[in-house]
């Protein structure tokens, strides 16, 4: 296990709950594309990588698909259980999943490459539970960040905030990768799979600012692993930035609608 998956474990330890309140909405969005990529159908065996509440293994299991989904986070799968009763749900870590070769029909992973440390290894092994000519498709945030999602790293750099020293600033070097469309076909291409494309999904996310704030206030993700991290003056100072900067993206009922971008890759073993 890196560093970076170390730390990863670390972030997500405990806050299933907290993440299915915040940004299990937001992340909901590509699902049905996702879905659609890999052209998912009844009888199909599917494996759900990265199932986090299990939205996407429910969504799967409506379509008729024979799912198995996977989460390295105990209390995710707890969640997914509940949401996807139909389906196999375990707990399994990136890069060694308890699956034989050839498995399933369709792979698909919902924003979890950018929470891996080695991509192209995590890649490579979902190809090798996917069946020949089997299709995947994954998700992730693409870079630079869309306005909506930079809010909080805005605050966070406006307040002086100091990153804390046992979280990652990124992966290594030799295991980074461009986010936008060509980034993650070459990446695709490099784990062995073929057929790879990848398009761009833009989309306004609408949130209470109280309840977009209640994430990173309750840790998740590496920006709540920031935000917890300082002291109590310098969150303070966050969380008043946070409400300035939000003032950008309120509408005239006092909603944020806050622009997001993610890349939607799809590939054939």
């Amino acid at each position: 296990m890196s560093g970076f998956d170390a730390s990863e474990r670390l972030i997500w330890a405990g806050r299933g709950a907290a993440y299915a309140d915040s940004y299990a909405r937001l992340c909901a969005h590509p699902v049905p594309r996702l879905l659609d990529a890999v052209q998912v159908r009844p009888g199909m065996r599917v494996l759900d990588v990265g199932t986090g509440p299990g939205t996407v293994a429910a969504a799967a299991c409506a379509r008729g698909a024979m799912v198995t989904a996977v989460d390295a986070e105990p209390t995710m799968v707890e969640l997914a259980v509940l949401a996807a009763p139909a389906a196999d749900v375990r707990v399994a870590v990136l890069p060694e999943l308890p699956f034989r070769d050839g498995e399933f029909d369709a792979v698909v992973a919902n924003f979890v490459l950018n929470h891996v440390g080695r991509p192209k290894v995590a890649l490579a092994e979902l190809r090798r539970v996917l069946r020949p000519n089997g299709r995947i498709a994954l998700t992730i945030w693409a870079a630079p960040p869309a306005p909506g999602q930079a809010l909080l790293g805005r605050a966070i750099q406006a307040a002086g905030a100091v990153r804390p020293p046992d979280l990652p600033a990124g992966l290594a070097p030799e295991d980074d990768f461009s986010r936008d469309e060509s980034g993650m076909t070459g990446l695709m291409a490099a784990a062995g799979l073929r057929e790879a494309d990848c398009e761009t999904l833009r989309w306004d996310h609408h949130a209470d600012a109280a309840q977009w704030w209640g994430g990173p206030a309750a840790g998740v993700a590496s920006g709540g692993r920031i935000v917890q991290g300082q002291t109590p003056e310098v969150r303070a100072e966050i969380k008043r930035h946070f409400d300035l900067l939000s003032a950008e993206f309120a509408d005239e009922r006092g909603l944020l609608v806050l622009p997001h971008a993610a890349l939607l890759a799809r590939a054939r073993r």
